[in-house]
């Protein structure tokens, strides 16, 4: 697998964490009324969840698959914004 096919499957499983998030806080609030601790539980769920996101980096220099300067994005890049890699291509 390569770097780019890693990084989407990682933004398309956050995708589904944040699906799962919103469920879980609208549930909640069904149930039991407006609960700033299950909004506090799906956060820390979704912080956990996105960890990985920081090992994703461009093989050749380095630079971070999701990062557009200071900006996080949630869909990876191709081509590498810094060395010009393409990511697509199977790692060396």
């Amino acid at each position: 697998m390569n770097t780019y096919q890693a990084a989407k499957q990682h933004a398309l499983r956050m995708l589904g964490a944040l699906f799962l998030a919103i469920l879980f806080v609208i549930v909640v609030e069904r149930f039991w009324g407006h609960s700033s601790i299950a909004f506090a539980i799906a956060i820390v769920g979704l912080v956990a969840m996105n960890t990985p996101m920081l090992r994703l980096n461009c093989k050749t220099c380095g630079k971070n698959l999701f990062f557009r300067g200071i900006f996080v994005v949630p869909w990876p890049n191709r081509i590498c914004g810094k060395c010009g890699t393409d990511l697509t291509q199977a790692n060396p």
